[in-house]
């Protein structure tokens, strides 16, 4: 099954390169295309895609939202899998995707997500190490009962979906969420009866250099999104 990649950007001149150049070196997948969405900034980002010969399209700041970016271009996408990455994950293995995808293609789920490991020795660590065990697994609507929200635990920082389910669920339903789409999209699936993997030889680089108070307010802003009811 092809692939493409979607990628939202923004001031993304120190990740772009090492980034476009680490998913080309990916092996033993038929990767159709890399597809950036970059929203207009005054550093030198678009520049470096020109330098690149990506493939891109622009968005104004206000226009942005971590669903309808993602949405629009995977409207656009004719591939059997969409990948969705952020622009600062770290990709150190050359079968990363390989790992991300084969299942779906293989049809034992519809969905998957790569292990993320931190690389920064603070908080962030000890809540990767917890949210991405060295087990891989599988998870259906079966598992509401033992492991409750965590069924619907996922992050498109490296993630996987089969396109025509995707297109299927109507994608983030033209929701605007600002965070947490990744989780939405995954309560779709699980309830509607398909399955999600969790890929751990899938593995990706990804932390931030956050304090308490910083990562105190994203989990706030995750127990928020829980609470509410989207327009």
């Amino acid at each position: 099954m092809n692939i493409d990649i979607i990628c939202p950007l923004y001031n993304a001149e120190k990740y772009i390169k090492h980034l476009h150049q680490s998913v080309l070196m990916q092996e033993n997948v038929d990767l159709k295309s890399i597809n950036y969405v970059l929203t207009r900034s005054k550093d030198n980002t678009e520049k470096i895609l020109k330098e690149l010969n990506a493939n891109y399209v622009t968005i104004e700041p206000k226009d942005f939202s971590h669903s309808m970016s993602r949405e629009m271009m995977a409207k656009r996408s004719t591939a059997d899998i969409i990948v969705f990455i952020s622009q600062d994950i770290k990709i150190i293995r050359k079968d990363w995707l390989y790992y991300l995808t084969k299942d779906i293609a293989d049809g034992k789920c519809e969905a998957a997500y790569s292990r993320q490991l931190a690389d920064k020795n603070n908080i962030e660590k000890y809540t990767r190490e917890k949210n991405y065990s060295t087990q891989s697994f599988i998870k259906t609507k079966e598992d509401i009962k033992k492991m409750g929200l965590n069924t619907f635990f996922f992050s498109d920082a490296s993630s996987a979906i089969n396109r025509k389910v995707f297109e299927e669920l109507n994608y983030y339903d033209g929701k605007h969420f600002p965070s947490n789409e990744d989780q939405y999209l995954a309560h779709k699936l699980i309830m509607t009866g398909y399955r999600i993997k969790y890929c751990a030889e899938s593995e990706v680089v990804h932390s931030h250099d956050f304090n308490f108070k910083t990562l105190y307010k994203r989990y706030q802003d995750t127990g928020d999104f829980y609470r509410a009811d989207p327009k």
